[in-house]
């Protein structure tokens, strides 16, 4: 039987080299990233932002909601995906990351495509629980995951997709050993996802793990 690959550095290098090449203010993102600190962990892979964009192209998508947008890497990556029509709303409930993410879209000149909601996630979706959508990403406070996913599924169109970043949990979530709450709430959540009926998904070890659903 075949099985997947053991990624390493040198062999993710070169599929980064060979893949879908960055936008220079996806860059710029990513190199600011890295003068964080500890929270740069936040930000999406490349391959994720990679896979994100051909997502949107290939599903024809129009209309994105964003749980979770940090510095912008991962709305920046769906926006340049968009049709000049397309929208993305993204929720988030720090001001100051936000503010640093819509200077990044303005450079990038995707803002028009781009509303922001600063606040707790589970109040901003109260406010837009009568709009539809194509994509849902969440990649937001873990120990919310669960409710995210059931309020997204109501917003999306029918065959709509829900990605979820995360889910592998830097590969904790097969390690019997370690049962802090945010692992087991990922463990939980990866769970139930695998026995849900209203979804056909598949889960990716792209970045820190993906799991792809589609709304049946």
């Amino acid at each position: 039987m075949g099985s997947d690959l053991n990624i390493t550095k040198h062999l993710q290098d070169y599929i980064l080299k060979n893949g879908l090449k960055l936008h220079p203010i996806q860059k710029e993102i990513i190199d600011y990233n890295l003068s964080l600190g500890d929270i740069k962990r936040m930000q999406i892979s490349i391959s994720q932002c990679q896979f994100l964009h051909l997502i949107i192209k290939i599903s024809k998508i129009t209309k994105v909601l964003e749980i979770g947008t940090f510095t912008g890497l991962s709305t920046l990556s769906m926006a340049l995906a968009l049709p000049d029509e397309g929208s993305i709303i993204a929720l988030d409930k720090n001001e100051e990351t936000n503010k640093i993410a819509q200077n990044f879209f303005k450079k990038a000149n995707q803002n028009h495509k781009i509303k922001t909601i600063i606040k707790p996630a589970l109040e901003s979706l109260m406010s837009i629980r009568n709009e539809k959508f194509d994509l849902v990403f969440i990649d937001a406070d873990k120990m919310n995951y669960q409710k995210y996913y059931e309020i997204s599924l109501d917003l999306l169109n029918k065959e709509g997709l829900v990605i979820i970043d995360n889910v592998l949990w830097h590969g904790e979530v097969v390690n019997k050993d370690i049962n802090d709450k945010y692992t087991k709430s990922i463990r939980d959540l990866n769970h139930f996802i695998s026995k849900d009926k209203r979804i056909e998904k598949v889960m990716v070890p792209f970045g820190d793990g993906m799991t792809v659903c589609r709304k049946i």
